[in-house]
Order: structure tokens, then sequence, then C-alpha cells
């Protein structure tokens, strides 16, 4: 009998190893739905957020394209504005270089009056001597002096506009032999 009760024990102890995993299955049952709600939850929430994913790469690809569409456009405004610049400077150049043209005309013209002046006093003595009837070499040989130097000015002021008037001209033949 000690057997039937040993196996009986055995028994019971199964029955109640079984009864313990019955109560787990059963708990675990009740989870179940729990956890497959939580997983539908955790993809729907996937989901969205890969739908977000894709709208900010579809906004970011649309800005990078904007920007570069903006910064092609900035590089062509900096491009003209470097070709007016130096064109500005140019001009700059060819201000100063007809400034200083000036300049010189401007020494020549001072040296056509000096030379000028010198001659209107050397006539106006020369003058002064033939109405006395005195002819002095010395005053002819003045008066000639003045009136080449005078001439001489004359020149120099006729080269250095002649210069002034071919500086000015030179870049705006050039300009239209480039258009054309």
């Amino acid at each position: 009998m000690s057997d039937i009760e040993e196996v009986q024990g055995r028994i019971m102890a199964a029955m109640e190893r079984a009864s313990r995993g019955l109560e787990k299955l059963a708990a675990a049952k009740e989870d179940v739905p729990d956890l497959s709600q939580e997983l539908e939850e955790e993809r729907l929430a996937n989901a969205q957020l890969e739908e977000r994913v894709k709208a900010l790469k579809s906004q970011i690809e649309t800005l990078t394209a904007d920007t570069q569409a903006q910064l092609e456009q900035t590089k062509a405004e900096l491009a003209q504005a470097q070709a007016k610049l130096a064109e500005a400077d140019g001009h700059a150049g060819q201000a100063a270089a007809t400034h200083e043209r000036i300049s010189a005309l401007d020494v020549e013209l001072q040296r056509v009056r000096q030379h000028n002046s010198q001659l209107s006093d050397a006539c106006a003595a020369l003058r002064a001597a033939n109405a006395e009837g005195v002819g002095d070499a010395d005053l002819i040989n003045a008066a000639m002096q003045a009136e080449l130097a005078a001439l001489r000015a004359a020149r120099s002021v006729e080269r250095a506009e002649t210069a002034a008037i071919l500086a000015t001209l030179t870049p705006l033949v050039e300009a239209a032999q480039e258009n054309a």
C-alpha cells in the first residue's frame, strides 16, 4: 500500500504542478491580448514615425534644392558684381590716366602763357625801340627767341591734347571692337 500512497502522492504533486501550470497559462493568456494590443500600438506608432521621417526627408530634399538654387543664383550675382567691379576698376584707371594727361596739359598751357607773355614783352620793347628809331639787335634776338619758345610750347600743348584725345578714344574703340 505504501506504493499506492507513493504513486498517489506523485500523482497529486503532478496534478498540483499541472494546476499551477494551467494558472500560469491562464495568466499568460490574459496577458496575450494586452501584449497583442501593445504590439499593435507599437506598430502603429512605428508606421507614424516612418511617415514623419519620409515627410522630413522630403522637406530636407526640397530645402536642399532651394538652397542649392539660391547658392547658384548668388554665385551668378557675385560673378556679375565682380565683372562690374573689374570694369569700374578699369574706368578708374582710365580716369586716373586722363587726370594725369589733363595735369600735363595744364602744365604745358602754363608754359605757353609764360612764353606768350615774354613774347608780348619783347614785342612791346621792340616796338618802343623802333618808335625811337633805335634798332636793337638784342631786342630783335630776344623777340625771336620768345616767339620760338612760344611756338614750341604751343606744339607741346598740341601733342598733349592729341595724347589726351587718343587716351580717351582708345578704350572706346577697344570696347566697340569687343562688342562687334
